[in-house]
Formats: structure tokens, C-alpha cells, sequence
């Protein structure tokens, strides 16, 4: 690196909370404790941290959630925002962290986010928020929200490829069976192909097993000029890309975004997918999953089912993917759920991952989206 580089970016900390029903909790609860546990994991005190990226938070819907949120875990950073980019907001904010880090405006940055989406909202208030993705004169008067809408990106993509519903099932399988080696997950019961396949339709052709959970929870890391103790895991490359908002205005569901932004995050890291071992890759229904695989090019069109057939995306297969259950099982309150997907890669690379740890790993590749496969960020991650 020559001194007109930009300064490397680390995942230095890593800190969640438990997933799942928390009574009593709040958003700033939850944030302050994931916030400790990603500060201690990163061995810096709260005056160390100069920059704070905070995701909104549905049932916390303040104008100026960062500076609520310092002001109640005692920080007090040079720079601070909320960020919202629907489930891609934890990797926005991250890639934004890196960008912080390597102009120089900030040396270490905490990136939080949490709500109790599960305990701190009724289920029509929940309805009323996943209908605000909807295009407001002819998507949300038909009475559509978000589980219809992918719905709709199931149907055409089983009619494209051939595929059998039941194969969607799969990794509804292989997710709960990650988060049952994980303390923190929200479904933790083991989930047989038979009963994902028996579940109830919740917008056909999705049933409640291709459906992630609302849960409570949040996630914090700390991206950092230094790298602090332990294996350096260092974010090489980032992309984004943003073609729609609505699924009315997709003009070819096949090609959403997903793959022009992972494309410019390969680039960034001047790597190519094939020089990947891991992947996190957002997962809020199993068509989620095994679309963004076949756009970002981990299969074929129509061929990620017969990747995870032949076990490659088990946690000992070449290409482990989201070993902490994903937001099908380890459970999605809102941008945690998908940031979650990053602490997780990081851990991995660095071998901090406890019983779950799997073979060593050089090169993780993070993929969120965020409303109906419309916002994408991806990153590169690597271990040094």
C-alpha cells in the first residue's frame, strides 16, 4: 500500500443479541446491548468510536434515530445517520462504514441496528408496514403486501426453470438446520423436508416454510481502520446497484440488480466468484435465496437446488452458506436480520464462530436486497 491508498477497512467487532420473543424489549435496548457486545469483541471503549450508521427501525420511527440512539448508549461520534434501504440496509451501511474509513473521516465505526418487530407491533401494524413496498395506485389498492409479491416472483421463476414447488423446500431445510447450531437463532427445532413441504400456504406458491419469522433482535459491528487482535478480516470489495422500487416496474425479473452489483464488488476486491468460499446471502424467502444464487452466479438459471443437493452449500461442503440459518431460521427483525449475515461471515473468516465454526475460509461474499429484489449491496470479505 502506498500513501496515496485509502486506509484499509476491518470488521474489527461483532456483537447480536438472542433472536426471537423478547418481552420488554426496545429497539434502544437491543441496540445497546448488541452495541457492547460488538465493542467488547472489538476490545475499543465508546470514546474510541468517531462515526455511528444506525438502521431504521419500524417500531421506532424517529427522524433522527442515530442521535437517539447515541445519546442513549452514551456516544458521542464526529459523524452519525440513520440509513434505510430496506433489507439491504445493513450492507449499505456497512459499505458506507468502509468508505468512511478509507477517506479518513472516521477510524472506527459502529454500525447498529434492531427493533422488536415480533413483541413491539400487532400484526396489522406489521401488515401496514410490508404494504408500504407496494406501488401505491395499483399494487397496495389490490390488497397485496410483501409475501404476495414474492409470491409472484416464485410463480415465475418455477414456470421458467421447471423446477417442482417442493424444491423450495430444501433450504428451508438446510437454514433450520444451521440455526439449530446457533444459541442466539429463533427457530432452533429441526424442520424435515416432509413437514416444510406439509406447511400452510401463506401466498401460493410460498407456504410458511419458505417465509422467514418476525422476530426481535439487533446486531452491531465495528468497522475499523485497524484490525485489532485475532485474524484480520478486511472488506476488499463493495457494490450496489438500483433498478426498481416496485415489482410493477421490473422489466425482467431475472436480472434484478443482483448481479451488477456483485459484479462491481468482485471487481473492487479484483477477485472473481469463483475465488469465493462462503457465502451470506439474504434470505428473507427461499425464492430470495435461490434467486439471488443463480443472478450473482453461484448456479446456472434453474440449477442452485442441484448445488444444495449435492451438499454443496453444507457447512462442510465448498461453499457454506448463511451457517447461522439465515433469516429463515436464525430470524429477521428487520435490517439486524440481514446484518446478521455479515457478523456471521465475518466470524467464520476469522475463526471466531464457536461450535459453529466450519473449515477455514479465505473469501466471503455478503449479497442483501431490500423491498422486492430492489435495493442491492454486496461485499467482499476477506481474511488476511
Amino acid at each position: 500500500m502506498t500513501a496515496a491508498d485509502p486506509t484499509p477497512a476491518y470488521v474489527r467487532g461483532a456483537g447480536n443479541t438472542r433472536f426471537g420473543r423478547l418481552p420488554d424489549s426496545t429497539p434502544l435496548t437491543l441496540m445497546a446491548q448488541a452495541a457492547d457486545a460488538a465493542l467488547a469483541d472489538a476490545a475499543l471503549a465508546r470514546g474510541d468510536i468517531d462515526g455511528v450508521l444506525c438502521g431504521y427501525a419500524t417500531t421506532l420511527p424517529h427522524l433522527m434515530l442515530a442521535d437517539r440512539f447515541c445519546e442513549y448508549a452514551a456516544l458521542r461520534p464526529s459523524y452519525a445517520h440513520g440509513m434505510a434501504a430496506g433489507g439491504a440496509t445493513g450492507g449499505a451501511m456497512a459499505m458506507l462504514a468502509r468508505e468512511l474509513v478509507r477517506a479518513g473521516r472516521c477510524r472506527h465505526v459502529l454500525v447498529v441496528a434492531g427493533e422488536n418487530r415480533l413483541s413491539g407491533q400487532s400484526r396489522d401494524q406489521s401488515i401496514q408496514t410490508l404494504a408500504q413496498v407496494g406501488e401505491p395506485e395499483v399494487e397496495v389498492p389490490n390488497g397485496a403486501s410483501v409475501p404476495a409479491y414474492y409470491a409472484l416472483l416464485a410463480s415465475r421463476y418455477l414456470a421458467e426453470t421447471g423446477l417442482p414447488r417442493d424444491a423450495l423446500a430444501d433450504f428451508a431445510v438446510l437454514m433450520r438446520a444451521n440455526a439449530a447450531r446457533h444459541a442466539d437463532a429463533h427457530l432452533r427445532t429441526p424442520l424435515t423436508a416432509a413437514d416444510a413441504r406439509a406447511a400452510r400456504v401463506v401466498a401460493t406458491p410460498l407456504l410458511l416454510s419458505d417465509c422467514c419469522p418476525i422476530s426481535d433482535g439487533a446486531v452491531a459491528m465495528v468497522i475499523s481502520a485497524d484490525p485489532g487482535d485475532g485474524p484480520p478480516v478486511r472488506i476488499t470489495g463493495a457494490g450496489q446497484a438500483h433498478r426498481h422500487q416496485h415489482l410493477c416496474a421490473i422489466d425482467n425479473v431475472m436480472a434484478t440488480g443482483a448481479h451488477r452489483s456483485t459484479a462491481s464488488a468482485l471487481r473492487g476486491a479484483g477477485r472473481d466468484i469463483a475465488d469465493i468460499d462462503y457465502l451470506a446471502i439474504y434470505d428473507s424467502f427461499t425464492i430470495t435465496l435461490l434467486m439471488l444464487l443463480e443472478e450473482i452466479g453461484i448456479a446456472p438459471r434453474g440449477r442452485a437446488h442441484a448445488r444444495l443437493l449435492a451438499g454443496d452449500f453444507d457447512a462442510d461442503g465448498p461453499l457454506p452458506l448463511n451457517t447461522h440459518g439465515g433469516l429463515l431460521a436464525f430470524g429477521h427483525s428487520g435490517v439486524a436480520g440481514g446484518l446478521m449475515h455479515l457478523a456471521e461471515a465475518a466470524r467464520q473468516l476469522a475463526g471466531r464462530a464457536g461450535a459453529r465454526q466450519i473449515a477455514p475460509r479465505r473469501r466471503a461474499l455478503f449479497h442483501a436486497d431490500g423491498g422486492v429484489l430492489s435495493s442491492h449491496v454486496s461485499l467482499v470479505l476477506e481474511v488476511e
